[in-house]
């Protein structure tokens, strides 16, 4: 059993803050199982390590023995989390947020133990608020303190308009946190207003508040914006073994440890020995970063996977080798009157590439090769017979065998 600081490192390992840390410490001391809150809107089905953030902690915690409660808000959903936001959300439908909820739950448990979630929906209470309930609450809350909210404030002050509805969001959250009697609540950086509404809330409704722990937002693959599907630069749970591996081991130096400790199952006393070892030069960062991509495929798959995705990467990138598995690609190779077939327009056939502008361009980088040799700047139609049967391979990670 581990002391109260002992479990307070590993759950400040990779947190941005917790507040106040000498109320999570009294917490752990009492030597019971604590109640650990996250709420997610099911804005969107499918979910990436940036996501996945806020439910690595909320692992650990149940590692350590406390009892974790997803709160999926179906309710909240139909407001729209107004954080970080310059305009108003677009509200969704009932039929999308349900959805758009059980793909969530899915993928959540690639992460969480489910014999120690307790997994409600808000609109249990939420959509059940009468009138006068909902003025008894609303009546906790000034307009004056809505507003002290970074984005509302920038929003009224610019003069951009602010809906009622929206008012109503940091309001339901706090909700939330009444009715399942919070510990802890999780969120990212972007969410300790709502987090400390729900402890002011519970403050003036006689109850013991909580405790708010945010969380950084992980940077995606290039290591600059934050991970987005919309950037493309996200790692998703639902990736292939091979995907995930690549895409890991393209992240900047810099970024492996905080992909450690906010998105990896290691251990945190053995993640401090990897910071440690990679300040003195002692760890080579290689080594270092195949370690966290298998540890992270792992995690979603099973070690077999991770050694296979491993293997995979080293026939490509130091092997020189085309991956085993690689797709066949039917496209039409008719010769225009020039008697050559334009590459960009196989490029998009095959799908390897999204638009014909991106296919010029990486042919004139040197991103596209027939057969590993690179086709020169420039040259985007070629004799049909060097793309029949041919390996085409776009970029590092992305390869097609044209249909002879």
């Amino acid at each position: 059993m581990l002391s109260p600081e002992e479990q307070l490192h590993i759950i400040a390992s990779g947190a941005a803050q917790i507040v106040p840390e000498s109320a999570l410490l009294e917490k752990l001391k009492r030597g019971v199982p604590l109640n650990i809150k996250l709420g997610v809107d099911p804005t969107a089905p499918d979910i990436h390590l940036g996501h996945a953030v806020p439910l690595r902690k909320l692992r650990q915690f149940q590692d350590l023995g406390h009892q974790v409660t997803l709160i999926i808000g179906d309710g909240t959903a139909l407001i729209g989390d107004p954080s970080g936001r310059n305009s108003t959300r677009p509200q969704l439908s009932r039929e999308q947020i349900q959805v758009n909820a059980q793909t969530y739950v899915d993928q959540a448990f690639k992460v969480l133990d489910p014999e120690k979630t307790v997994l409600r929906y808000n609109s249990e209470w939420i959509l059940d608020l009468d009138m006068e309930g909902l003025l008894k609450l609303l009546a906790h809350f000034t307009v004056a303190r809505i507003l002290e909210r970074d984005d509302f404030h920038n929003r009224y002050t610019s003069g951009q308009s602010i809906s009622l509805h929206e008012f109503l969001y940091p309001v339901m959250q706090a909700y939330d946190s009444v009715v399942i009697k919070a510990d802890v609540e999780l969120g990212g950086t972007d969410q300790l207003f709502n987090l400390l509404a729900g402890r002011e809330l519970m403050e003036k409704m006689g109850m013991e508040p909580q405790v708010c722990l945010t969380l950084p937002l992980l940077e995606g693959t290039d290591g600059v914006k934050k991970m987005s599907k919309s950037y493309g630069n996200y790692v998703g749970l639902t990736d292939a073994p091979d995907d995930m591996f690549g895409k890991i081991m393209s992240i900047p130096d810099e970024l492996m440890v905080k992909y450690y400790r906010l998105a990896s199952t290691t251990p945190v006393d053995q993640i401090d020995q990897v910071e440690a070892g990679l300040a003195s030069g002692s760890l080579h960062p290689n080594k270092v970063k195949r370690a966290l991509a298998a540890n992270i495929v792992a995690s979603y798959y099973d070690e077999v996977a991770a050694v296979a995705a491993e293997e995979a990467f080293d026939r490509v990138f130091r092997n020189h080798e085309a991956p085993e598995d690689v797709a066949e690609a039917a496209v039409d190779l008719t010769p225009n009157q020039e008697g050559t077939v334009y590459v960009a327009k196989v490029l998009v056939d095959a799908g390897l590439v999204a638009s014909a502008g991106e296919a010029r361009r990486l042919i004139d980088g040197g991103g596209v090769k027939l057969d590993g040799q690179p086709l020169a700047a420039k040259e985007y139609n070629v004799a049909p017979e060097r793309l029949r049967g041919a390996l085409v391979q776009v970029g590092k990670r992305k390869f097609a065998r044209i249909a002879g």
